[in-house]
Formats: structure tokens, C-alpha cells, sequence
């Protein structure tokens, strides 16, 4: 008889074990809400890139997809149509977007640059054998930036008009990022504006630095952020918030590891070993450098890029 309780309460601590042991794993398997952000294939979203890899999305239960895009403005258009909910785009297209009455609010930072003529992340760029020395010599050439009537040819015009050169004489060319060192060295453009890793393919390839146009245009420009639209955060203002702290523990973790940066660049876009060691590296603030946003926002209206004065107390975080 005791041999029998014995067995029995073997047996059922056995089936209990394996109860709690089998709700643990199908918590712990439980997917998590799929979440699609878009972003550009530049050095600016190494972060969330990275922050993805190390489970800083999957711990908060987001099931996270980064999709690729041009530029700022289709990303912009992407998380209003509801095909993100979540995207990555320089503050431009978001003032601009804002200004004309799009229902979109920021949740995070997203690059910033580092403020340092001749070593920030994006410049305007020359091939090596071209006679254009400053931004001043700008005017009437044909420059290439990724979408027009955006930060590029704005901060472009700010660095030509820095230069004391006509920035109203500039004619500017859209293409992808990764189009512009080879339209630089087939001559199909005079010059180019590029970021990280296309600015230092072109240096390694003899090219020459114009001008830091973000610098130019605002000390420690605060460049791009993380963004959603209205209706998205109020359907679901726990995932927002997830989002944002996942985010957050990204940017943070990259500003501290700029090795592991470098090498999660090359699993989004394609670069050898020497453009990977000599890429300059943005910074990646947790913080948004309100003032110099208001500056961008000035610049913008001289351009005639935004219909009204965009309102940031709508656009930003609160916090």
C-alpha cells in the first residue's frame, strides 16, 4: 500500500512538473505582436538594427521587422497609410508632413550628428579630381540628395550659403544613397550629399569633403526620429510605449559599442572592411536637441519646404 501511495505521488508530482514546466514554455513561446518599421539602409538606424539582435524588442513581446526605403518622405507616407506603424525619418520630412496636417507624433530620437566640421556622419562631397573647393563654388552645379525638397538640400543651401555662394543657383538630383559614389565617379552629378558608409566609400575612393552641411545648419543637430501616427498610438499606447523604450536601450547600448555598430551595418548594407574601419560614426542622443529643430524649422520655411510654421509642441514627445 505504500509502495502504491509512493508510486502515485511520484507520478503526480511528475504530471505537475511537467504542467508548470509546459505553461513556462508556451509563455515564454508565446510570438509577440508583429510590428514593421520603415527605415533607410544608412548608418542612422544601426541602432534599432542592433538593439533587434540583442532582444531589446522581442523581451517587450514586438516582433520586430525593419523594412528599407529611400528616404524619409515614402517612410512618412508608409506609417500614415498604416503599412508601419512605426518609422524612422529626419525631422524635415516630419515638420513638413506635420505642417500640412498629418496626425503624426515622434516617440523617440533618432541620430543626431556629432557638431564637428570635417568629422560628422554626413558632408557634401567632391570626386577627387574636381575643382570645387568650398560651397561656395556650388552654385550652378548638380548635386545629388536622396529626396528633394528635404533636410539635404536644405542643409546643403545653408552650407553654400555659410560659404557666402548663391544657394539659390543649386540644382539638386534624387537618388538612393547607395547610387551616389558611382554617379560621383561617372561624373553624372558635380556633387554629392551622403552620410554614413556612402561618405566614407567616397573618400576611400580619392573623393573630397565640401562642407558639413549639418553642422552648418545647427549645433548638434538632432537629424532624424522615431515616429508613428495618432491613430496608431491610440489604438495601442502600451505597444508605443514598449516600442520607445526598446528604442531608447538601443541607442543607448550603440553610443557605447562602436565596434558592434560598425560590424551590424554590414548585415543591412553592403561595404567592405575599409569603409567599415574608417566610417565616422553619428551621435545617438537619447534626447531631442529641441533648439536645433527650431533652426531646421527656419530654414525650411526660407526654402518654401513647409506651407505653415510647423508646430513641434504637436510633433514631439512631451517628456
Amino acid at each position: 500500500m505504500r509502495r502504491t501511495l509512493a508510486a502515485v505521488s511520484v507520478l503526480l508530482l511528475a504530471a505537475t512538473t511537467m504542467v508548470t514546466a509546459c505553461t513556462k514554455d508556451s509563455g515564454s513561446d508565446k510570438p509577440g505582436t508583429k510590428v514593421s518599421v520603415g527605415v533607410i539602409p544608412i548608418i542612422d538606424v544601426a541602432p534599432i538594427y542592433l538593439g533587434k539582435a540583442k532582444g531589446y524588442f522581442a523581451s517587450r513581446g514586438i516582433d520586430l521587422n525593419l523594412v528599407p526605403e529611400q528616404g524619409g518622405a515614402p517612410i512618412v507616407k508608409g506609417v500614415l497609410s498604416g503599412k508601419y506603424q512605426f518609422g524612422f525619418s529626419n525631422v524635415t520630412s516630419l515638420m513638413a508632413a506635420e505642417s500640412d496636417g498629418a496626425p503624426l507624433k515622434a516617440v523617440a530620437s533618432g541620430v543626431a550628428s556629432t557638431g564637428r566640421s570635417g568629422r560628422d556622419f554626413s558632408a557634401i562631397v567632391v570626386n577627387g579630381t574636381s575643382r570645387i573647393r568650398t560651397a561656395k563654388d556650388l552654385a550652378g552645379k548638380k548635386i545629388a540628395v536622396n529626396t528633394l525638397k528635404n533636410i539635404g538640400d536644405t542643409t546643403v543651401r545653408q552650407s553654400v550659403r555659410e560659404a557666402g555662394g548663391d544657394a539659390d543657383r543649386l540644382a539638386f538630383e534624387a537618388m538612393p544613397f547607395a547610387s551616389m559614389p558611382g554617379a560621383l565617379q561617372a561624373g553624372k552629378v558635380d556633387a554629392a550629399w551622403v552620410v554614413e558608409p556612402q561618405l566614407s566609400q567616397v573618400l576611400t575612393q580619392g573623393g573630397q569633403i565640401v562642407a558639413s552641411n549639418y553642422v552648418d545648419a545647427a549645433p548638434k543637430l538632432t537629424v532624424a526620429l522615431y515616429f508613428s501616427s495618432e491613430p496608431t498610438i491610440a489604438k495601442d499606447p502600451a505597444l508605443a510605449a514598449k516600442f520607445t523604450e526598446a528604442v531608447k536601450q538601443s541607442l543607448q547600448y550603440a553610443a557605447g559599442h562602436p565596434d558592434e555598430v560598425r560590424d551590424t551595418v554590414g548585415t543591412y548594407t553592403p561595404i567592405n572592411d575599409t569603409v567599415r574601419i574608417a566610417m565616422i560614426l553619428p551621435s545617438w542622443p537619447t534626447e531631442i536637441n529641441r533648439a536645433s529643430l527650431e533652426r531646421l524649422a527656419e530654414l525650411g520655411r526660407e526654402d518654401g519646404i513647409f506651407a505653415k510654421p510647423p508646430a513641434l509642441d504637436q510633433l514631439l514627445p512631451r517628456d
